[in-house]
């Protein structure tokens, strides 16, 4: 089986999402050493953000530069590790009330049509990389569930189903942290619950 790690936090050590992904990874080994890890950092190695010249790269006698070459290659690699994975862990931070940009121009390599989705006959989305596991690690500042004031803010989890739904992921999960910068006690606590969850996770 394969496992594909990918974290999007621009915070290195300090980042809640990088330590509670890296938990959740280390869970899932733990219990099938025979997993193969692919990782991939967004935030030290970051995709570059989609283009009209990267869409024209792909039509026949079409020039490109060798820069533009070499993201539409990396690209594609981001797209052939997502299509192996058996499982997919998701460091997701909240930057001002969405995903990173970093884990967006991911995500824009990935839904490809003719691979991860299709539209039927009737024009309805059929999603392609359904039968993954997907894990999202999601740390957000402040509170934003379905009975705060900030519910409305939140499309971090609401576009990532969305989107993961949309390519026929129906095995998602969401192991959250939030509140991590109202206080040092506050963070503590919800890293600590966070980490209980990751714990919880089912094997592999």
């Amino acid at each position: 089986m394969n496992l594909l790690h990918i974290d999007a936090s621009i915070l290195g050590d300090a980042s809640v999402s990088r330590t509670l992904s890296a938990a959740a990874v280390a869970r899932l080994v733990a219990d099938n050493p025979g997993l193969t890890v692919v990782r991939r950092d967004l935030a030290a190695a970051p995709l570059a953000h989609l283009t009209g010249a990267h869409l024209a790269a792909g039509a026949p006698g079409v020039e490109v530069s060798p820069q533009v070459r070499a993201e539409v290659e990396d690209g594609a690699r981001a797209l052939e590790e997502f299509l192996a994975a058996d499982v997919v862990v998701i460091g997701a931070p909240m930057y001002n009330f969405g995903v990173p940009s970093q884990l967006k121009a991911w995500i824009d390599r990935i839904a490809v049509a003719g691979k991860t989705f299709k539209y039927g006959e009737d024009g309805r989305p059929v999603g392609l990389a359904g039968g993954k596991r997907v894990v999202v690690v999601h740390s957000r500042g402040g509170y934003y569930g379905p009975e705060t004031p900030m519910a409305a803010a939140e499309h971090v989890e609401s576009y990532l189903r969305a989107v993961f739904g949309f390519m026929g992921v129906t095995d998602l999960e969401i192991v959250r942290a939030e509140g991590v910068a109202v206080g040092p006690d506050v963070r503590a606590r919800a890293i600590e619950q966070a980490l209980g969850e990751v714990r919880r996770l089912e094997a592999a």
